[in-house]
């Protein structure tokens, strides 16, 4: 008797778990109908007003999506896909507007009518206090999607924002990577300028100190910012010894001829400007301290290297062969301390961004070891 018993209750866990699947299927499927056009009952257009607030809430967008929430809501369509992922959108509304009550009521109905919907997930994300947490759900709704061949872009985007948040800069290039080639265009304008900051950040090693980190992100950076990267992420400036200032590391190594005297200008390639503490690192200047690095750590006869192999004319079209920069460039370039951009020249001018100065420091340290 009792055998027969746990026997029904196996039946019964069974079909349990597969009515719950069916379940999470038929609302994935829905989902997916609505994110490819199909039947969408207006609520395509409430992502087009509701996704680019993450960007910028402006008082007179956010009253504009609420307005739209109301007038779906009042729209009278009983069926049970479209009402809950409303519900998920007009939460994650309310989390915008700063009512998180409203925002975990609305999650609350918006799960029993269409759990499998974008909105209600990313809402069930967006309601979690935990990074760890979020996280995990992020993970989980991916790999359901998958599992259902269906698109995961929204929750590639929030994993994105989280591994980006946490400091895992290449691991959230590839999940926004991953995201926008499938996704309407207001993703890439709503989140393409986080996933360019991922980017810039993407020689940044996690833990690396904040004002670290804000350097590295920077379109140009002085040499007061260059030596902070130099001595705060490597140990290329070792040969100094002591822990001087930053002013007093650019004092010495001016002295040591390893930071140049002058730099190309950019307002005029044939004028050279004193080289200062606070002033734009050019790529010709980028190319001469690394060199210089090199050789007082290797051998200082490669400071005139590439010189006698090239006596008449330059490699590098816009590199002049006489410029005293010429070994310097042609050096960091053989060496792939630097590249040529265009694939022929150097633009000796151009600044120098910090992610590109800390992937150069990168390169240069691993090839002293």
């Amino acid at each position: 008797m009792s055998h027969n018993i746990g026997k029904q209750k196996l039946i019964f866990t069974a079909a349990l778990i597969s009515a719950v699947a069916f379940s999470a299927c038929q609302s994935l499927q829905q989902d997916k109908m609505y994110r490819s056009g199909g039947d969408n009952l207006g609520l395509l257009e409430l992502e087009d007003l509701i996704v680019p607030l993450d960007k910028e809430a402006a008082a007179g967008a956010v009253a504009a999506a609420r307005a739209k929430v109301v007038s779906l809501e009042k729209s009278g369509i009983k069926n049970s896909y479209f009402e809950g992922a409303l519900a998920g959108w007009s939460g994650r509304l309310y989390i915008i507007e700063g009512n998180l009550r409203a925002a975990r009521q609305q999650y609350t109905s918006a799960k029993k009518l269409a759990p499998g919907a974008a909105s209600v997930r990313i809402l069930e994300i967006r309601l979690e206090t935990g990074s760890a947490k979020k996280k995990e759900l992020c993970e989980k709704a991916i790999r359901e999607a998958i599992a259902f061949e269906e698109e995961a872009g929204e929750f590639n985007i929030e994993l994105g924002k989280l591994l980006l948040e946490e400091g895992s800069f290449r691991e959230a290039v590839a999940a926004f990577d991953s995201a926008f080639p499938r996704l309407r265009p207001v993703y890439r304008g709503t989140y393409g300028n986080l996933r360019e900051n991922a980017w810039a950040l993407r020689n940044v090693e996690p833990g690396m100190n904040a004002g670290t980190a804000a350097i590295a992100l920077k379109n140009e950076i002085t040499w007061e910012e260059a030596l902070n990267l130099s001595k705060n992420e490597t140990d290329l400036l070792r040969f100094l010894g002591g822990r001087d200032s930053v002013p007093e590391l650019f004092a010495r190594l001016r002295e040591l001829s390893i930071i140049p005297p002058i730099q190309n200008s950019a307002s005029d390639p044939q004028y050279n400007d004193a080289t200062t503490l606070t002033g734009t690192v050019r790529r010709s200047g980028s190319a001469w301290f690394l060199w210089h690095i090199l050789a007082e750590n290797r051998d200082r006869a490669l400071l005139t290297h590439y010189s006698p192999r090239y006596p008449a004319r330059s490699p590098i079209p816009d590199l002049e062969r006489y410029s005293p920069f010429f070994d310097s460039i042609v050096g960091s370039v053989e060496r792939q301390f630097m590249t040529l951009p265009d694939g022929k020249n150097f633009f000796p001018v151009l600044p120098v961004s910090g992610s590109d100065f800390l992937a150069m420091l990168k390169r240069l340290a691993a090839a002293v070891r």
